[in-house]
């Protein structure tokens, strides 16, 4: 290969998580040729520890995504830092073009790169994200089971959201914020569960000692929290997958927020297919991981099928020869 070529790769994995990684050491048993391509911003990254992972409790995000690399560097797989910028198609695959100007070449893609989180605009949460600022009750309600819980209400679901947290504690607030009132029969369950269900827009966090201890509303009263659940939302806004044509703004200019793929991760653009948070929000690591397993088979699958009809042909070429 000559020096102003750019490097050929079976795969470009665009997103080094649990998703990315999982199919890279997959891929490369199948003794494929891979690049993994990660900005180094893990969703997770502000998290003590992941859950839900068996053998892995309570390990350090970092931890687990450097004993991943190390995995995939001991089968022959690259990992390089950077961001990718866009992809454009071509007879043979795609080009993969990073910010810093650095460019490859791939027979397929996989966009394992997951998607920031949109947090909501109260002062402290940002700060605390990650920390006694949460999302998910199956990743983080052990911790703070029998704690007083609080949920910021910014999305429908809230409410159930709620009485679900309810399992891990019997002091949960309800805080109203932006929402209009719940339903009648929302308001029926969370009563019933005891769910204090507070109204007024919520300011700030109280923390002392750094460490939460309440949310403080705009009419000055401050309730004891020990523990914020929010939605965020996805800054989902990506050049990278706009360049695929796997972004695309609706007719009120919104972005769509998640690709879909079918069972086996592939996208609506042939050669292209996605793993994880960026195919489901509620994707948990250990099932990231898995789909990366699940969508490397299928890309592995379809250069299998790929390299036989070039056999195939050259085959038909050397007869009629």
């Amino acid at each position: 290969m000559s020096q102003n070529r750019n490097p050929k790769y079976d795969v470009v994995i665009v997103g080094g998580g649990a998703a990315g990684l999982s199919a890279a050491v997959s891929l490369c048993r199948s003794l494929r040729s891979v690049l993994v391509v990660d900005a180094g911003a893990p969703r997770n990254r502000q998290a003590a520890g992941v859950h839900g992972f068996l053998s892995r409790e309570g390990m350090a995000p970092a931890e687990l995504l450097a004993a991943g690399r190390e995995e995939v560097r001991a089968h022959g797989g690259e990992l390089i830092t950077g961001k990718a910028v866009s992809a454009t198609t071509g007879q043979d695959g795609f080009t993969v073009l990073l910010q810093d100007g650095r460019m490859m070449d791939s027979r397929r893609l996989l966009i394992a790169s997951g998607f920031e989180d949109q947090l909501p605009e109260v002062a402290g949460v940002e700060e605390r994200w990650g920390r006694d600022v949460l999302h998910c009750p199956y990743c983080h309600g052990w911790e703070i089971r029998h704690r007083a819980i609080g949920i910021l209400a910014t999305e429908p679901s809230a409410a159930q959201e709620a009485l679900l947290l309810r399992q891990w504690s019997h002091t949960v607030t309800f805080f109203q914020h932006a929402m209009p009132t719940p339903s009648a029969e929302d308001l029926e369950q969370l009563n019933a569960r005891s769910v204090g269900i507070i109204e007024g827009q919520v300011q700030s966090l109280q923390i002392v000692d750094d460490k939460l201890t309440g949310v403080a509303l705009e009419s000055g009263r401050v309730v004891p929290c020990e523990a914020l659940f929010v939605s965020p939302r996805p800054r989902a806004q990506s050049p990278f997958l706009q360049s695929l044509g796997l972004q695309e703004e609706n007719a009120d200019g919104v972005t769509g927020q998640y690709l879909k793929t079918d069972a086996s991760g592939q996208t609506a653009v042939p050669g292209v297919w996605a793993a994880g948070n960026v195919t489901d929000p509620s994707v948990q690591l250990v099932t990231a991981a898995s789909a990366g397993i699940v969508t490397a088979s299928a890309i592995n699958a379809d250069l299998v099928a790929e390299d036989t009809r070039h056999a195939v042909d050259a085959a038909k070429q050397v007869t009629l020869s």
